[in-house]
């Protein structure tokens, strides 16, 4: 078989592919954009190998695509870089399944994730198509779901019990819920390009409009298992010198905690994004928090 010197292999059927003679530290035309931004509609995650980038550069390789939000709402970024996130292991471990600041009004567009530091074992994400998740779900579930909205925030019950957290981690979650957001989103949302519907809930979704907390949490574990079968997820492995991109309106990711106390950097930069709009024609709502400091609606 011939390769192209510019190829998309996919990694599995449902979702991820890598991307083959597309530098993203070059200056890339408008030709290349597209052919990116296509390969992304349609494989939800791109990685690229043996990249050479710094911070300035991971910016500029995300502008490509749109206008960039800041690092995070509450979080600090990296010092001198107001849209580079460090994702690092010393200030804790997101390993909850769920989509980019979704608890404002509009959610980035698309992420961006570059290795750092790698452990020698470990440290993979995992990210799952929800588009796939939707279409997998049985015609009733489906169309219940068509109908609801869930209120994300980040003022959000976490993965570990409060008595094991220690004085640091407390501080890193009382800065995290430094400003306190609340949004309604529909539950599927429909993808502003490609048109596909998407469960749209995650980490952030803590109650289904109309339901009780006990409710919805039953029927949200219930659809993020169809997020999360195994046929609906890419595994990337972090290797030195890596970049991922992933569309943030249709895809969820987890970072797993699996390589025991060793150090993982990993620095975000985030594209803005537009307003959720669901099946109906409804757009998103916010019910608390600003987030205007943090990102342009795009």
């Amino acid at each position: 078989m011939t390769i192209l010197s510019t190829d998309v292999r996919k990694l599995t059927g449902r979702i991820g592919a890598e991307i083959v003679g597309v530098d993203p530290a070059g200056e890339l035309d408008a030709a290349q954009v597209a052919f990116l931004t296509d390969a992304l509609h349609a494989h939800k995650a791109l990685v690229f190998r043996n990249v050479e980038l710094d911070d300035e550069g991971q910016q500029r390789f995300a502008r490509n695509f749109g206008e960039l939000t800041k690092a995070h709402p509450t979080v600090p970024s990296v010092d001198g870089a107001p849209t580079v996130l460090p994702v690092d292991s010393e200030e804790g471990r997101a390993n909850n399944w769920h989509t980019d600041v979704t608890f404002v009004l509009n959610p980035p567009k698309a992420s961006t994730l570059r290795s750092i530091v790698v452990p020698p074992y470990g440290g993979e994400t995992l990210i799952a198509n929800s588009a796939a998740a939707y279409r997998d779900l049985p015609e009733p579930l489906r169309a219940l779901a068509d109908t609801l909205r869930a209120v994300h925030t980040n003022d959000y019950d976490y993965v570990k019990p409060p008595e094991t957290v220690n004085d640091r981690e407390k501080e890193r979650r009382a800065q995290f819920v430094s400003r306190k957001y609340r949004t309604v989103h529909p539950v599927v949302r429909v993808h502003p390009v490609t048109g596909e519907r998407g469960l749209y809930i995650g980490g952030f979704a803590q109650r289904i409009v109309g339901l009780s907390t006990g409710e919805s949490r039953d029927l949200l574990r219930l659809l993020q298992s169809y997020v999360t079968r195994p046929e609906n997820i890419v595994r990337v492995r972090w290797e030195p010198n890596q970049l991922v991109l992933f569309d943030n309106r249709i895809t969820q990711h987890y970072a797993i905690d699996n390589y025991d106390s060793l150090p993982r950097r990993l620095n975000r930069v985030t594209v803005a994004g537009d307003i959720p709009v669901g099946i109906d024609g409804e757009s998103s709502t916010s019910l608390e928090g600003d987030a205007s400091h943090y990102t342009p609606v795009a």
